[in-house]
């Protein structure tokens, strides 16, 4: 229980940015399953649009702190695994 009214405002932040934080690495997840969808549809126009926006959702939260550089670096780097091996 916080005890100041300074650390009340800490717990409401923290608990708005922990909020913040699951919604972009929920996104990132599902756009990561579009993705995967697309790539066994063989869709080429379709495996091009989630790749870019699974890209700037990566790219975004990684900037925002909700995901490591590194771990984003690598869930970008499976994503363009995937696109590459798909059939053309």
């Amino acid at each position: 229980m916080p005890n100041t009214k300074q650390q009340e405002k800490r717990v409401r932040t923290a608990q708005r940015e922990r909020a913040e934080n699951i919604r972009f690495r929920s996104t990132v997840k599902t756009l990561t399953k579009r993705l995967q969808a697309a790539v066994e549809e063989g869709d080429a126009d379709k495996v091009a649009a989630e790749h870019l926006a699974l890209v700037r959702m990566v790219d975004k939260a990684a900037s925002q702190g909700a995901l490591h550089a590194n771990t984003a670096a690598r869930k970008k780097a499976q994503a363009a695994r995937l696109v590459s091996a798909e059939p053309s």
